[in-house]
């Protein structure tokens, strides 16, 4: 058995680096107490966002991979990541 050496922390969120996201982290995440309008308002802006970032396939996968709870990651909603999961898991 051969065993390799772990990956770095910064060298597995290297891709993050490069997001169109860094600069507007809080329009990724809600308050629990927003209002529904202001929520998918927020959401609407995020998604815009992700669909012209250069990182938006290794975000995704990191989203998925590890299952993200909370925001928008990879042009993908709290809800929509939770259905497509769902998908894959049953087929």
């Amino acid at each position: 058995m051969q065993w390799s050496e772990p990956t770095r922390i910064d060298e597995q969120w290297a891709w993050a680096d490069r997001g169109e996201c860094q600069d507007v982290p809080d329009l990724f995440y809600n308050a629990e107490d927003e209002p529904k309008g202001l929520r998918r308002r927020k959401e609407s802006a995020a998604k815009e966002l992700c669909e012209r970032c250069p990182v938006l396939a290794e975000c995704r996968t990191h989203a998925m991979v590890n299952r993200e709870l909370y925001g928008v990651w990879g042009g993908l909603t709290e809800g929509e990541r939770h259905r497509l999961a769902g998908r894959l898991r049953t087929g």
